[in-house]
């Protein structure tokens, strides 16, 4: 199946400052893009509005997601078509020879849950 994200003229804020100002990005299934710039520049700002963070506001604009209005859908349903945000902060890794002991500890951050451990 083919998806597409579409994001045009997009216009976004956080607590009443503009931080996007004209954002188009068409990516297709497939492809890889890479977000890269500055701080202050945008990135996790655009990921915040594409995952539905209620603090960050579309002033104007669009985004589609499979033809879908992004923009009015909730951030659990933006998880189910499968865009949501998680960040992985550490990972330690643990070996103990003597009694054959493997342990992981992985804390993940997401808007969602503060600290997870798998």
């Amino acid at each position: 199946m083919q998806y597409q994200l579409i994001i045009n003229d997009l216009h976004a804020s956080v607590n009443g400052e503009e931080i996007l100002t004209g954002v188009d990005l068409t990516i297709r299934s497939g492809e890889i893009h890479a977000l890269m710039g500055p701080n202050g520049s945008g990135k996790s700002t655009l990921a915040n509005i594409l995952t539905g963070h209620p603090s960050y506001k579309v002033t104007s604009g669009t985004v589609t997601f499979d033809g879908q209005d992004l923009i009015e859908l909730e951030a659990d349903e933006r998880a189910k078509l499968g865009l949501f945000l998680a960040v992985c902060r550490t990972m330690k890794l643990s070996i103990h020879r003597g009694k054959e002991l493997l342990a992981f500890k992985i804390t993940c951050r997401t808007h969602f849950c503060r600290h997870c451990f798998f």
